[in-house]
C-alpha cells in the first residue's frame, strides 16, 4: 500500500514538474506583431485546408461523406478560425480544437483525417503548452484533451465507422503474420499514432515555453548587470569625489595652517631675529607653492571625474607631480618646524628598504593622516614637541601580521574652544577603513595627544573596527 502511494506521489510530482505548475514565472502575452502574425497563419491554414479538401474530393476520397460541400468547408473553417486567438487565449483554443477533433472524428472522420486538419489540431496543442500563463489550468485542459482524444478513438471503434473502414481497406488480410491479431495490431497502431501526436505536441510546447523562460531570465539578468554596472560607475565617481574632497581638505587645512602659524611667528620675531623671520617666511613660500601644485593636481583629477568617468590612472595628465607618500614625510615634518615647536621623524623597519615596498594608495593615505595630525597640532594644541614615527613590519611572527604604522604623538594640551569642524578625523577614519586598518585617536593618560594608524600589508576581508579609547593611549 505504501509502495503504491509512493509511486503515485512520484508520478504526481513528475507531472507537476513537466507542466511547471510551481514555476513563479508567467509568460507575457503576445505582442501586437505576434497577434497580426496569428491572423495571417489562420488565413494560410484555411487556404491550405480548403485546397486539401478539394484535392481529396477530386480523388474520390470523400464519397462516403454525406454532408453538402459548403458544410465540409464550414467544418474546415471552424477548425482554422480559432487560430487567430491561439496565443491570446491558448488554453481555451486548445480545448475548443480538441473538442472539435472529437466531434468531427465521430461525425466526419474522413475530414478529421485530412493532413492539414491534423496539423491545426497539433498546432493548438503546441501553442497551449507553450503560451499558457496559468499552468494549473493548462494541466487540467491537457487531461481533458487527452480524455477527449482517446475517448473519441474508442467511440469511433465501438459505434462509428472506423473499424468498418479499416477492415474494408485491408480485406485481403486473412491470417496475421506477426505476434498480434489483426484487431490488436490495428488498435495498437492507432494508440501509438495518437500518443506520438499528443506527446510530441506537449514536448514541443514545453520546450518552447522553457526557451521563452530562459530568454526572459537572460534578459532580466542583462538588465540587472547593466544597472549594476551603472551603479558601480556612479559609485566609482562618488568615491573619487569623496577622495578628492578628503585630499582638498587635507591639503588646504595643512598648508594654510602652516602658512598661518609661520607668518604669525615671522611677525613676532621680525624686529628681533631677522634670520628666524626669514626662515619662517621661506617656509610660508614653500608651503604655498606646494599647496598650489597639489591643488592643481586635484583639480585636474576633478575635471576628469566631472566628465562622468572615474579616474583609474592619471599618469597621462601633463604637469602632474607624483602624489606624496611615506617617503615625503621627512620633508613634511621639516616644513612643520616653527618657532617654539619642533617635530621629529623616526623610521623603524624590520628589514632595510621595507618602506619602499608599501603600495602607493596606502602610502598616500598614511601620509595624509600624518599631515592632518600635524595640522591639528598646529591649530588646536599648545605642544612644543611632536614625534612622527613610521613602523614597517614585512615579516609577521607570533600572531602579528605584516603592517605599516604611522604615529604622531605631541606633548601639548588642547587650546580650548577652536573652530574645528571634525572633518579631519572623519577623513582619517575613511582612509583607514578603505585599507581595512585600525585607527587610535585620543589623549594620553601621561599627557599629550596621540594619533596612530595601522594598515595591514596583506588585505583583510573584513575591516577592523575603529577605536578611540583613551585608555589605550597611555
Amino acid at each position: 500500500m505504501r509502495t503504491g502511494q509512493r509511486w503515485v506521489g512520484r508520478g504526481a510530482e513528475a507531472v507537476r514538474v513537466f507542466f511547471d505548475v510551481d514555476d513563479p514565472w508567467t509568460r507575457p502575452g503576445p505582442t501586437r506583431a505576434e497577434c497580426r502574425f496569428d491572423v495571417w497563419v489562420a488565413v494560410l491554414f484555411y487556404l491550405l485546408a480548403a485546397l486539401s479538401l478539394e484535392v481529396a474530393r477530386s480523388m474520390s476520397m470523400l464519397t462516403t461523406v454525406s454532408v453538402p460541400i459548403w458544410a465540409q468547408h464550414a467544418v474546415t473553417a471552424s477548425a482554422v478560425i480559432p487560430l487567430v486567438w491561439r496565443r491570446r487565449f491558448p488554453v481555451t483554443v486548445m480545448v475548443i480544437l480538441q473538442l472539435h477533433l472529437l466531434v468531427v472524428s465521430v461525425w466526419l472522420p474522413m475530414i478529421a483525417q485530412q493532413w492539414i486538419m491534423l496539423v491545426v489540431y497539433f498546432l493548438a496543442l503546441v501553442t497551449g503548452m507553450a503560451w499558457a500563463q496559468d499552468r494549473w489550468a493548462l494541466l487540467w485542459a491537457v487531461l481533458a484533451s487527452l480524455t477527449m482524444m482517446f475517448g473519441g478513438t474508442v467511440w469511433s471503434f465501438a459505434l462509428g465507422q472506423a473499424w468498418e473502414q479499416i477492415t474494408s481497406n485491408f480485406s485481403a488480410v486473412r491470417q496475421p503474420q506477426g505476434l498480434f491479431s489483426f484487431a490488436t495490431a490495428t488498435t495498437l497502431l492507432v494508440l501509438m499514432v495518437n500518443g506520438a501526436f499528443f506527446g510530441g505536441a506537449l514536448i514541443w510546447g514545453r520546450s518552447n515555453w522553457r526557451g521563452a523562460r530562459r530568454l526572459a531570465v537572460m534578459q532580466a539578468q542583462a538588465v540587472t548587470i547593466e544597472k549594476q554596472a551603472e551603479d558601480l560607475r556612479r559609485r566609482a565617481v562618488v568615491e573619487e569625489r569623496l577622495r578628492i574632497a578628503r585630499e582638498l581638505h587635507d591639503v588646504v587645512a595643512h598648508h594654510v595652517s602652516v602658512m598661518g602659524v609661520q607668518a604669525a611667528g615671522a611677525r613676532r620675531v621680525l624686529t628681533r631675529d631677522v634670520d628666524a623671520a626669514a626662515t619662517a617666511l621661506s617656509a610660508v613660500e614653500s608651503s604655498s607653492r606646494q599647496a598650489v601644485q597639489e591643488l592643481r593636481n586635484l583639480l585636474g583629477t576633478l575635471r576628469d571625474v566631472s566628465s562622468g568617468t572615474a579616474r583609474a590612472d592619471m599618469s597621462d595628465l601633463v604637469d602632474r607631480a607624483p602624489e606624496p607618500g611615506l617617503r615625503d614625510l621627512p620633508a613634511l615634518v621639516a616644513q612643520s618646524v616653527r618657532p617654539g615647536f619642533t617635530p621629529t621623524y623616526t623610521l623603524v623597519e624590520d628589514t632595510p628598504g621595507a618602506l619602499d615596498t608599501v603600495g602607493a594608495p596606502l602610502s598616500l593615505s598614511a601620509y595624509r593622516i600624518v599631515q592632518e595630525a600635524l595640522s591639528n597640532v598646529a591649530k588646536h594644541s599648545t605642544a612644543k614637541r611632536a614625534t612622527v614615527v613610521v613602523r614597517v613590519r614585512r615579516h609577521g611572527s607570533s600572531g602579528i601580521s605584516p603592517y605599516v604604522e604611522v604615529e604622531v604623538v605631541d606633548d601639548g594640551s588642547p587650546c580650548g574652544a577652536t573652530t574645528g569642524t571634525g572633518l579631519g578625523l572623519v577623513g582619517m577614519r575613511e582612509r583607514v577603513t578603505s585599507h581595512s586598518g585600525q585607527l587610535d585617536v585620543g589623549p594620553r593618560l601621561s599627557g599629550g595627544f596621540r594619533v596612530r594608524a595601522r594598515f595591514p600589508l596583506e588585505p583583510q576581508l573584513v575591516p577592523t573596527a575603529l577605536t578611540a579609547d583613551p585608555a589605550r593611549m597611555a
